[in-house]
């Protein structure tokens, strides 16, 4: 076991959207698992901030602000501005038929429709920037939708660590969701033990790059390439 001195994560933040498809009205099981991981963070001393996308007006498109484009209503600007201020967004999803809910294929294109913007060092915007998920629901899918998550996390710029999700599914067919009593889910030492996990492993990569101030521009600032820098690329020569 190491001796090392414990870490310091006081000095990050971590923004948890759940994309249930139920009001903050009634109960999410999805909260529920979230919860989990939340009081990890809160633990140790991490600002941790929480909200269900539906309870905003959060247009469909990939534009900045959707109500420049003629959408009523657009609560996606303010809901950008806590992501940018947070070091970790962890997405919450249930699953429905195999998949992540629509409420989260619509965070998922708010965030891209983002993503060409560039940050101080002329990187993508969510360079330096770390991502995981919680899936619950009562049939399968957990790695399902957490592969299609992750995946377009990193895409987008997000650093994805080891182990990056967590999840809980009760047995195929209808049955008890996570916080009902007769799933006996709260102690279910797998889930715990990968929450747990994901947590930690989040907290670590996250305190990693705020210290270094994310990662070197070196090779990869779309500013300096679209000014004409070109590192070490050079087309091969094929005879």
């Amino acid at each position: 076991m190491s001796s090392k001195q414990k870490p310091d994560f006081s000095n990050l933040k971590a923004l948890y959207i759940n994309c249930t498809l139920k009001g903050s009205d009634q109960k999410s099981h999805t909260e529920g698992l979230m919860n989990v991981s939340k009081k990890i963070m809160k633990s140790e001393n991490v600002t941790v901030e929480y909200l269900r996308l539906v309870d905003y007006d959060v247009a469909y498109g990939l534009m900045p602000d959707m109500k420049e484009e003629g959408k009523e209503k657009d609560d996606w600007p303010k809901i950008y501005e806590k992501i940018m201020d947070a070091n970790i967004l962890i997405v919450g999803t249930p699953i429905w038929l195999g998949e992540k809910s629509s409420v989260a294929t619509k965070l998922i294109e708010r965030l891209y429709g983002m993503s060409g913007r560039t940050n101080k060092k002329g990187q993508y915007v969510y360079y330096g920037k770390v991502g995981g998920c919680v899936i619950t629901g009562n049939e399968d899918g957990i790695k399902h939708c957490a592969m299609g998550i992750l995946y377009a996390l990193q895409h987008l710029g997000y650093s994805i660590p080891p182990q990056a999700d967590c999840g809980w599914i009760g047995e195929a067919g209808p049955g008890p969701s996570y916080l009902d009593e007769e799933s006996g889910a709260k102690n279910n030492a797998f889930t715990n033990r990968n929450t747990t996990f994901m947590t930690y492993n989040l907290l670590h990569l996250a305190a990693m790059l705020k210290n270094n101030d994310g990662y070197d521009s070196y090779g990869n600032s779309r500013e300096d390439w679209d000014d004409g820098t070109r590192w070490n690329f050079e087309n091969p020569e094929y005879r």
